[in-house]
């Protein structure tokens, strides 16, 4: 009787949040809110310009967009989340709710690894082969390249909840996170989960290993090509684009290295819990890396705050 009731199956999760630290749960609501709705708004502006202005009709404007959306998809897929599980302690949530949650969460971030590659493949041709940039560059190209980030970034999310799924989880059902993290569901479950973890490895390969190279050999091309102009306005210019890219890849690729690049199996403690920066790193990575995306990428565009200026004013004015 006492082994049937071990593996009856878990009908929902609890989710502690920061209970364990209720003297920052206002403060993070506070800051947490804030960004989530500077997020919203500033995203939903850039991508409103970038349909509206057609001086922001190029394949690099275009990934801009689909970034801003990204964004705005994976931030709402758990910010609600976070900020309820602020106001209510340890949180509940349905066990395909949290499936839910977690595949999208899963299919954005690795839509993101790979539509930061096809970006620096933009800025590589551009600086690299300018020439060339219209012939390559078309919209019968750009448009595939993200489609397929998209279609490539929701099928390995597929992929691992559906095994997550499958695994059964019993006794101990307390996701020492904000949301369905993951690796944080995976030390629930109370089976073998070495599949879970080798699927992991070949993920990492794909969306952190794969891109982290071919980001790295672009950036090669592009930093030599940049030496090689002639004018230091010109060289300033073209670095100025690059580094805009290369800051928002580090944050990114720096965050999932550090949550991702070691997928380890099930705790042998079991219930022991999480170091509280273990939560505010995906934390981070999932609030604060969006808005530094637009802060980075789209407030500082002249081109992006031009059209901004050209929406909001007065259809007549002119200075």
């Amino acid at each position: 009787m006492e082994k049937a009731n071990e593996t009856s199956p878990v009908m929902g999760f609890t989710l502690l949040g920061l209970s364990a630290h209720p003297e920052l749960e206002k403060t993070f609501f506070v800051l947490i809110l804030l960004m989530y709705l500077v997020i919203l708004l500033g995203n939903g502006v850039l991508i409103l310009v970038t349909i509206l202005d057609s001086r922001l009709h190029t394949p690099m404007y275009f990934f801009l967009g689909n970034l801003s959306f990204l964004d705005i998809c994976f931030t709402t897929s758990s910010v609600p989340l976070v900020l309820d599980s602020f106001l209510t302690p340890q949180e509940t949530i349905s066990f395909s709710a949290c499936a839910v949650q977690m595949a999208l969460s899963f299919a954005m971030a690795g839509t993101e690894c790979l539509l930061l590659s096809v970006m620096a493949f933009d800025r590589y041709v551009a600086i690299c082969n300018p020439l060339r940039y219209p012939v390559i560059m078309s919209k019968a190209a750009y448009v595939p390249m993200a489609a397929s980030s998209w279609a490539i970034g929701g099928a390995a999310s597929v992929v691992h909840t559906s095994l997550a799924i499958q695994l059964p989880f019993c006794g101990n059902n307390i996701i020492n996170h904000f949301t369905c993290e993951i690796l944080a569901v995976l030390k629930l479950a109370c089976a073998d989960i070495s599949i879970n973890v080798i699927s992991m490895e070949v993920t990492n390969v794909i969306f952190l290993g794969v891109p982290v190279l071919f980001i790295s050999f672009s950036y090669v091309f592009i930093i030599a090509t940049i030496l090689r102009i002639p004018s230091a306005e010109g060289r300033r210019k073209a670095f100025s684009t690059c580094s805009a890219h290369l800051t928002v890849v580090i944050v990114f690729y720096g965050t999932l290295f550090f949550m991702y690049g070691k997928p380890k199996s099930k705790d042998s403690m079991g219930a022991d819990k999480e170091d509280l920066s273990d939560k505010l790193i995906p934390l981070f990575y999932g609030v604060v890396t969006p808005m530094l995306n637009l802060i980075i990428y789209s407030l500082r565009n002249k081109d992006v705050k031009a059209a901004v200026r050209s929406l909001l004013r007065p259809k007549g004015f002119t200075q």
